[in-house]
């Protein structure tokens, strides 16, 4: 009974650290660094709104973090050499158990926005879907070096 809490307080840690981790690609979310930059604003209409995915992060947080809990779950199980061999597996198993969560947990709803500029140009930006958009709606492109975002 004390393994089956141990391994579920290890995994909710380890959701709750990826989940931090995590950055944001929000057209309401700026960089520390983007603070107090001139932007670039262009100004157009919404021409199509597409729901896509923005995949998760996959730094090596999830497949270290999910190799510990294996190794440590494996380890329990059966002993002498039959418990190192147990544990080597767990640890691999939740190296890539471990990686698969961080990508899930972290991966995020977006839009693919189309805008079609004043001057007649159509340019797509894609960020989170936290701001609603429809196809007519006037809004504002603010452009920082290779970033844009969408905002009304």
């Amino acid at each position: 009974m004390k393994l089956r809490t141990l391994k579920w307080v290890a995994l909710v840690v380890m959701v709750g650290f990826l989940g931090a981790c995590a950055s944001s690609n929000s057209g309401s979310v700026y960089s520390r660094d983007e603070a107090r930059k001139t932007q670039t604003v262009k100004t157009g209409v919404v021409e199509s709104v597409r729901s896509v995915k923005l995949e998760g992060t996959k730094s090596p947080v999830g497949t270290v973090a999910g190799g510990a809990v294996g190794g440590i779950a494996g380890s329990t199980i059966g002993g002498g050499r039959g418990s190192i061999i147990a544990a080597v597996i767990g640890a691999v198993a939740g190296g890539l158990a471990g990686s698969a969560i961080e990508e899930g947990v972290t991966r995020k709803n977006a839009y693919e926005i189309t805008v079609k500029l004043d001057g007649g140009n159509l340019v797509s930006i894609v960020q989170e879907a936290d701001e609603q958009f429809a196809p007519g709606d006037r809004v504002r492109i603010v452009e920082n070096g290779s970033t844009s975002r969408v905002s009304h």
